[in-house]
């Protein structure tokens, strides 16, 4: 018994479906990046010796790798921008983690933010002094409460709550930056609000098309107890939204928060079309400049295009992306 011929209209279909299986086979994946920053005008070019830059650069090739890794793996931006953050808390160089300049007291107040591009979820806290990783406690304010910030006492019990162990306040007073410490109190830096040391942070986008945004910092040197800067608040050094971009802020906190400077780059997207690089732009270079407020910030937007700008002397900051682009830069040149 023979077959019946396939009519015009299956044929057409059958055609239509194989081309489909061979199209989807062999369709490159989707696009994913990663932009971190380890902080602005951390130290001056003239003081930088080749020990501390090949330093420096080790540690930010470190954490820009840990956290292209789980992107590369299929991991979430959220967990990209987490490793990254991490990996750089643990890092005594950078301001933020294990190595957070110390407030007046002689104790690190460590703030911390993550922001998901999707929802869009954010959680922070502000002003602990025992968490080791505040970005991984600010990621369980966001998914393990109905909160967005959480301060002081009030963090760490949550922290305790949700099993986390804390360490003594001495696991933060390295001698790098007791001697910090000690330098600003001579200089009696307090006066003029401190000293500002950096910032960490990363931004990140994963195969699904999702941004995700993490801040870590320790804040400023010999800075009054309490004080909070930019960091932890949603809007100021921390913002994602799928619809726009991922920022992450370093510099002076208070221009930051007065200004709303993360934010303002995804509304310049938003409602002005401007594009990531413009944006960006015009917040560093022309709106943070007019109110003399100092530093920088990285973004990255939902089509995988990457901007770090900075008004300061140098910015500490990496970028790499699944096309091949890896760099490493501390000042206006780039190091590949």
């Amino acid at each position: 018994m023979s077959r019946a011929k396939p009519t015009a209209t299956a044929a057409a279909l059958l055609a239509v479906l194989l081309h489909g299986v061979s199209a989807a086979a062999t369709a490159p994946a989707a696009g994913f990046a990663i932009v971190i920053h380890g902080g602005a005008g951390v130290i001056e070019r003239a003081k930088m010796t080749p020990e501390h830059e090949a330093s420096y650069r080790a540690g930010l090739a470190a954490a820009l790798d840990a956290g292209y890794e789980v992107l590369e793996r299929g991991g979430t931006s959220l967990d990209a921008v987490i490793a990254a953050v991490r990996r750089m808390e643990d890092d005594p160089q950078f301001n933020a983690g294990r190595g957070a300049v110390l407030d007046e007291d002689g104790d690190a107040e460590l703030d911390a933010a993550i922001m998901d591009g999707a929802g869009p979820r954010a959680g922070a806290v502000a002003a602990v002094r025992h968490v080791k990783n505040p970005i991984e406690l600010a990621r369980l304010v966001m998914d393990r409460s109905p909160h967005v910030l959480l301060v002081a006492e009030g963090a760490e019990e949550f922290a305790l709550e949700q099993g986390m162990a804390l360490v003594p306040r001495g696991y933060f007073r390295t001698d790098a930056r007791m001697r910090e410490l000690e330098e600003a109190r001579r200089a009696e830096a307090a006066r003029a609000g401190g000293k500002s040391t950096g910032t960490v942070g990363a931004v990140a986008l994963d195969r699904a098309g999702n941004l995700a945004a993490a801040t870590s910092t320790g804040g400023l040197t010999n800075k009054h107890r309490g004080r909070v800067g930019d960091t932890p608040l949603i809007g100021a050094g921390t913002y994602a939204n799928n619809a726009t971009c991922a920022v992450s802020g370093t510099g002076q906190g208070e221009y930051y928060i007065r200004q709303v400077v993360a934010y303002d780059v995804c509304a310049l997207m938003q409602y002005g079309r401007m594009t990531l690089a413009a944006a960006v732009h015009e917040v560093v270079q022309v709106k943070l400049r007019s109110t003399g407020g100092e530093g920088g910030l990285i973004a990255l937007d939902r089509n995988g295009d990457i901007a770090m700008d900075f008004n300061s002397a140098g910015m500490f900051r990496g970028a790499r992306d699944s096309h091949g682009r890896r760099e490493i830069a501390m000042y206006r040149d780039v190091e590949h």
